[in-house]
């Protein structure tokens, strides 16, 4: 499998993650500067807590225009958890938040009807099929979720996956 490069914010779940592609067979490496930001052939973006808080901490430690140039070039990008909602233009929690600005769309509020919030627990993502995220996956495999926010993409094309909580939203770009 292939060298991963993840990036540390400080505000990740970056040992949880890291052992998660090891079990999976990658060399994983972290990244705490833009300059191994640009060394990285394949990068993941993880991510726990606020929309604004993911944002501040990426800002403070200059990673900001490194990620959008990763991406810019062509090379994979992956958005785990709130790094997955930070590709977007921006977050509604705590106030409107400007994300990477990388996938057109926001982040809003999940609206689960009678269901508690967070969304807690194990939940199936409904694939597209032939995407390579999922590969080897079954078409609706299940995932640990915890989250009240969700991606609303512009466009829909970009959904690669969806969940029903309440609603159904996009659980993958």
């Amino acid at each position: 499998m292939a060298n991963l490069t993840i990036i540390d914010s400080g505000i990740c779940n970056l040992g949880s993650i890291s052992r998660s592609f090891e079990r999976a067979g990658a060399k994983t490496s972290a990244a705490t500067t833009p300059e191994q930001v640009a060394q990285a052939d394949r990068l993941v973006l993880p991510g726990v807590g606020s929309f604004p808080a993911g944002m501040k901490a990426l800002s403070e430690k200059g990673l900001v225009e490194a990620i959008r140039a990763h991406a810019s070039s062509g090379k994979p990008l992956l958005g785990v958890c709130l790094g997955m909602q930070l590709l977007f233009e921006t977050g509604e929690e705590y106030g409107q938040s400007h994300g990477l600005g990388l996938i057109p769309g926001r982040v809003r509020e999940l609206r689960a009807g009678n269901s508690p919030l967070p969304h807690m627990g194990w939940n199936q993502i409904k694939s597209k099929p032939g995407n390579p995220l999922f590969e080897g996956l079954a078409s609706e495999a299940y995932f640990y979720f915890v989250h009240s926010f969700v991606c609303e993409p512009v466009n829909a094309d970009h959904v690669i996956g969806e969940t029903e909580y309440g609603e159904r939203f996009c659980s993958a770009v």
